[in-house]
């Protein structure tokens, strides 16, 4: 009775998972497939024009932008079409997609590469530097979604799957980071790139493969059976060659990623005051140093040599702590020469890096922006005085006006002048134009207040 009651609990679990009975007409299946493998006429140019758009997006780091080349791109027809081919043993159609996967990869590279060429954005984004470094979870990615990719196609009513998997794959990105590779001779970018296509390849073709064995789909029974066994010797390797490397990285980032956890737990609980706050922090592991720029209330020299003697406690033994108190503008162009050296070093000289250096350039950028104008409104003070005699007080700060209408977004200093007395409009003009010199904006707004 027992074991009948676990049998028919086993149906029940099984009938959840079961694929079989939702699986269409197979021949409306390969015939599906087979149709998307060719890329002549309108399908070649669909390529192009996802091509250029894709390198659009990267180019002005815009994920939306990205995103739609993905979704129209036909890269996946050819590569479906291998797995599919090796699945049911049919090694014309391997050949045939094999040919068409070749001459779109090559023509997308070209494109990008012209594209890169002759645009006048030349530096690497945040968006471009991702697809430089790919990992073992780039495997995973490319595994599961070539398995939803698959069944997608195989079952009924499930073709809303596929966009899905053309975004998570990204088969045109990496693409485009070739091209810009190539366009700009960075060796690095598109080796790292071209990895990522690939393994997006292999892993999509493989898990395709498999799917079509579990679906039950039929063989060619006319097949060479030495050649299929030399075919899945020739899978075999290339899973394992593919593989490899990712793994290898995949460790280094993850220790990579353990160590900046650590440096992250030692600021947190060794430099953390009250008024104090951490602006940014890098490190070297060449020179064994930690360098940490703090604003704010002082660290005091005791609790430095504290937080020093803790280091080995968060696995930093060796490390010296380097700190910068009580940033001003004047040391922001020297701390972005440093940061900008540093990034030759060993382990720094990586894409993730040069997107950490980017985004610290950005918030120095920022903060020098925002004490820039307090600096100056006190600097010019006596010229203002002989400009303007009943000027009492100036403030000059930075605004941005947004537009309810429209998308537009305005950008202008704001001069507030505070007088004794009311001027004539040849003196506000006249006042007007020597701010605007002393301030170097394209658009100012000033604002008088008598008092």
């Amino acid at each position: 009775m027992q074991q009948n009651n676990n049998q028919t609990l086993w149906q029940v679990i099984k009938s959840y998972f079961n694929v079989l009975p939702d699986k269409g007409s197979e021949k409306e299946v390969v015939t599906q497939i087979t149709d998307g493998i060719n890329f002549q006429g309108a399908n070649l140019w669909v390529l192009i024009f996802a091509i250029f758009i894709a390198s659009l997006g990267l180019n002005v780091n815009s994920t939306a932008v990205i995103i739609g080349a993905m979704l129209i791109s036909p890269l996946m027809g050819p590569i479906i079409g291998m797995g599919l081919a090796i699945g049911i043993a049919d090694l014309s159609l391997f050949r045939q997609s094999m040919k068409n996967y070749l001459v779109s990869t090559f023509i997308s590279v070209i494109t990008a590469m012209l594209y890169f060429t002759v645009s006048p954005i030349t530096e690497a984004q945040s968006e471009l530097l991702a697809r430089t470094s790919p990992t073992l979870y780039d495997v995973l990615i490319a595994l599961f979604g070539g398995a939803a990719g698959i069944l997608a196609i195989s079952t009924k009513g499930k073709n809303n799957v596929l966009p899905g998997v053309a975004i998570a794959t990204a088969l045109m990105p990496p693409l485009c980071t070739a091209g810009y590779g190539l366009a700009v001779h960075n060796t690095s970018y598109f080796f790292g790139a071209f990895y990522l296509y690939f393994i997006n390849t292999v892993f999509i073709a493989f898990t395709t493969c498999i799917g079509v064995r579990l679906l039950h789909f039929h063989r060619k029974k006319f097949v060479d059976l030495e050649q299929m066994k030399r075919v899945n010797y020739y899978i075999a390797s290339i899973l394992t060659i593919t593989i490899l490397p990712a793994g290898y990285m995949t460790w280094n980032i993850l220790k990579q990623s353990v160590f900046e956890n650590n440096v992250e737990k030692f600021i947190t609980k060794e430099l953390s005051y009250n008024g104090t706050n951490i602006l940014s922090h890098e490190y070297d592991t060449e020179a064994k140093t930690l360098h940490i720029v703090a604003i704010g209330r002082p660290i005091t020299t005791d609790s430095l040599m504290k937080a020093q003697l803790s280091m080995p406690d968060y696995q930093l033994e060796g490390y010296t702590l380097k700190i910068v108190q009580g940033i001003n503008p004047d040391s922001i162009p020297i701390m972005q020469h440093k940061k900008r050296g540093m990034t030759t070093l060993g382990e720094k000289n990586t894409p993730e890096w040069q997107e950490l250096v980017y985004k610290n350039d950005v918030l120095l950028k920022q903060l020098e922006s925002y004490t820039h104008y307090s600096e100056l409104s006190s600097s010019i003070k006596d010229e203002l005085k002989a400009v303007c005699p009943t000027a009492k007080s100036l403030t000059l700060t930075k605004a941005s006006e947004s537009f309810l209408d429209t998308t537009l977004v305005k950008d202008y200093v704001i001069a507030i002048v505070k007088t004794s007395k009311n001027l004539p409009a040849d003196n506000r003009k006249q006042l007007y134009n020597w701010l605007k010199v002393k301030v170097k904006a394209d658009s100012l707004d000033l604002m008088i207040v008598t008092k």
